[in-house]
């Protein structure tokens, strides 16, 4: 298994998270299973945003949290942001570039 960190979501948060130097995906809605069981075996680290999850396979997904290998973190993505939210600014907070 790589060291790499892989993001799983829509291309707003994915953009961010390129920019950071992670690996994205952004699969076609009914392939985020898919891409998950993928990443699964390269990854170190998943990150996948909340609309992405809520289109994995319910058990694939609780089964892949609960493993402790690769490590699998479920985050909010800007789609699920309100209007008003500065999107740059949400993912530099996430990526920990900016302070609250």
């Amino acid at each position: 298994m790589a060291n790499r960190v892989s993001f799983i979501g829509d291309e707003v948060t994915a953009a961010g998270f390129r920019l950071a130097g992670v690996s994205v995906r952004v699969p076609a809605k009914g392939a985020e299973t898919a891409a998950l069981h993928e990443e699964v075996l390269r990854a170190a680290l998943i990150l996948v945003g909340r609309g992405a999850a809520e289109r994995v396979d319910p058990h694939e997904l609780q089964r892949a949290l609960a493993s402790a290998s690769p490590l699998v973190l479920v985050l909010p993505d800007a789609a699920g942001l309100p209007p008003d939210v500065d999107v740059a600014a949400h993912v530099r907070l996430q990526l920990g570039v900016d302070e609250a």
